[in-house]
C-alpha cells in the first residue's frame, strides 16, 4: 500500500523540482569557486600577508572570508540539490533555515553599510593610500591599484597628489627617482588609437600646472568616483540585491508548498 506521504511526494511539480535543483547547482558551483579562490589565496602567503597588512581589520586575514562563504555555499548548495532531487524534507528545511539566516544577514549588512557609510569611505581611503605606499613592493598589489585606477578612471584616493605618499613618486627635493612628481601609467587618460600602453606617460606630470595635468591624467580620486558609480547604478545594484533576496525566500517556499 502506498503511504500518504509517498503519494504527496509524487505530486511534486517537475518544473519547480528542477528549477530548485538548477538554482542550487549554481549556488553550489559558486561555493566551489569561492573555496578555490580562498585555497589559492591561502597558498599565496606572501600576497595574502601583504593584503592583510594594508587593511585596518585588526589582523583579520581576508582569505577566511572566502573560505567561510565558500564552505557555507558549498554545503547549502549540496543540501538543496539532494533535497530537491530526492524530495527530502529534512534537507529542504535545513536549506531553507540557513538561507533565511543569510537573507537577514544580507539585510543587516545593507542597513549597516548605509548607517556606517562614512566609516566605509574612510576604510576605502585608508586601503587605497596604503596600497599607494606599497605600490612598488608587491606586483599583485600594483596590479590591483592599476586595475582600480583604470576601471574607475581615477588617480589616488582623492586626487593625483596622493601619490606623494609613495617614495618613488613624491615630489620632495631629496627624491632621486626618475618617477619623481609622476603617477603610474594607470592614471593616464587613454588614447583609443594607442595599441601599446605607454608606461612612462605619467612621468613629471604633477610638476605641470593643474590645468595642464587634466590633459594627461585622470585627476579625480577613486573614492569620489566609486561613490559616483554607486549613485549612477543604485537602481541596478538595489534591483539585483532585492531579486536575489526574493529568490532566496521564494525558492524554499515553493519547495515546501509542493514537497511537504
Amino acid at each position: 500500500m502506498m503511504s500518504g506521504k509517498h503519494f504527496k511526494g509524487q505530486e511534486v511539480s517537475c518544473c519547480i523540482k528542477y528549477f530548485i535543483f538548477g538554482f542550487n547547482i549554481i549556488f553550489w558551483l559558486l561555493g566551489v569557486a569561492f573555496l578555490g579562490i580562498g585555497l589559492w589565496a591561502w597558498s599565496e602567503k606572501g600576497v595574502l600577508s601583504n593584503i592583510s597588512s594594508i587593511t585596518d581589520l585588526g589582523g583579520f586575514d581576508p582569505v577566511w572570508l572566502f573560505l567561510v562563504v565558500g564552505g557555507v555555499m558549498f554545503i547549502l548548495g549540496f543540501a538543496g540539490c539532494i533535497g530537491a532531487l530526492r524530495e527530502n524534507t529534512f534537507l529542504l528545511k535545513f536549506f531553507s533555515v540557513f538561507l533565511g539566516i543569510i537573507f537577514f544577514l544580507e539585510l543587516t549588512a545593507g542597513v549597516l553599510a548605509f548607517v556606517f557609510k562614512d566609516w566605509i569611505k574612510d576604510q576605502l581611503n585608508f586601503f587605497i593610500n596604503n596600497n599607494i605606499r606599497a605600490y612598488r613592493d608587491d606586483i599583485d598589489l600594483q596590479n590591483l591599484i592599476d586595475f582600480t585606477q583604470e576601471y574607475w578612471e581615477c588617480c589616488g584616493a582623492f586626487g593625483a597628489d596622493d601619490w606623494n605618499l609613495n617614495i618613488y613618486f613624491n615630489c620632495t627635493d631629496s627624491n632621486p627617482s626618475r618617477e619623481k612628481c609622476g603617477v603610474p601609467f594607470s592614471c593616464c587618460t587613454k588614447d583609443p588609437a594607442e595599441d601599446v600602453i605607454n608606461t612612462q606617460c605619467g612621468y613629471d606630470v604633477r610638476a605641470k600646472p593643474d590645468a595642464e595635468q587634466k590633459t594627461y591624467i585622470n585627476v579625480k580620486g577613486c573614492v569620489p568616483q566609486f561613490e559616483k558609480w554607486l549613485q549612477d547604478n543604485l537602481t541596478v545594484v538595489a534591483g539585483i540585491f532585492i531579486g536575489v533576496a526574493l529568490l532566496q525566500v521564494r525558492t524554499p517556499s515553493s519547495a515546501f508548498a509542493d514537497c511537504i
